[in-house]
């Protein structure tokens, strides 16, 4: 197995430069430079994914652990993650993985496949980094694993273009997609990223896969109630019955705000429960 493998969903530019098209930064990326991403490398004009093959992290969960509550509940699945991400969060909470420089030996899709039908595991969830940017792996174990009867969920920040997240929806099952702020400012300001394709991602997937929504909440940083409302609105015309998971953040990575008050939590469901039918606090008890 190669530790590169070429990338899909880029054109090429002058000066051996490339454009990667996968997710809505659109990195123009010059002879051997990098991504925002961290995990697509330009090698002479020809795109490739530094990522393939490279699983970093893998465990069996509890399906409810991805959060999925209304998808196979207490189900366990095999979930893997590699390294990078395309959002650059001051609160990451598995900063440490996603930044992950360190040797990594190899694992091919067929090995996975063959570790997801074991210890009960219904299928395998790409998770713990954000799974589009390795989407050429990903993929490829998506179509083994349906193959053989298992199922295929992604936990994701759904920052990718509508082209590639169509041609994965077909091989997916059910997707937990980070809605992380309710306005573009904290996506730009606190995420180095912006909030309408993940709400374009939302709009796309939920009639095509099971869809459940998280929203971590951060003390003064993205509780502006009425924006907070107005998300939960939309959401609810996408679908009322569209679960939703509102999670406590603790500090991490840059971040220093102390952990979010219960009382913010119980606000914020209070309000959500106001168009959704489905909402759970998460983190509450740690």
């Amino acid at each position: 197995m190669q530790t590169n493998s070429t990338a899909m969903y880029w054109k090429s530019l002058d000066n051996n430069r490339v454009k990667c098209e996968l997710c809505p930064h659109e990195c123009i990326i010059k002879n051997n430079d990098v991504g925002k991403c961290r995990a697509r490398i330009n090698k002479g004009g020809i795109l490739h994914t530094l990522t393939y093959g490279k699983v970093i992290s893998y465990a069996y969960d509890p399906i409810e652990k991805k959060p999925l509550a209304h998808f196979h509940p207490g189900a366990s699945i095999f979930s893997i993650g590699t390294s990078g991400c395309n959002l650059a969060c001051t609160f990451c909470q598995n900063h440490n993985l996603v930044s992950y420089t360190g040797q990594v030996p190899l694992t091919s899709p067929k090995e996975i496949i063959a570790l997801a039908a074991q210890n009960g595991s219904i299928g395998i969830a790409y998770t713990y980094n954000e799974p589009t940017i390795w989407y050429e792996f990903m993929l490829e174990t998506c179509k083994l694993a349906k193959s053989a009867g298992l199922i295929n969920v992604m936990v994701t920040n759904g920052y990718i273009n509508p082209e590639p997240m169509k041609a994965l929806l077909p091989w997916l099952d059910a997707m937990n997609i980070d809605l992380k702020g309710s306005t573009d400012t904290f996506y730009k300001e606190i995420c180095s990223g912006t909030l309408q394709p993940v709400m374009d991602t939302i709009a796309l997937c939920h009639s095509k896969v099971h869809v459940e929504v998280t929203m971590l909440l951060i003390d003064t940083l993205n509780t502006d109630w009425d924006a907070f409302e107005a998300k939960c609105q939309w959401l609810s015309q996408i679908n009322p019955e569209l679960p939703l998971h509102i999670s406590r953040y603790f500090p991490a990575h840059k971040l220093t705000i102390p952990k979010t008050r219960l009382e913010t939590l119980s606000k914020a469901r209070e309000i959500a429960l106001k168009y959704l039918k489905n909402v759970h606090i998460g983190n509450a008890f740690i």
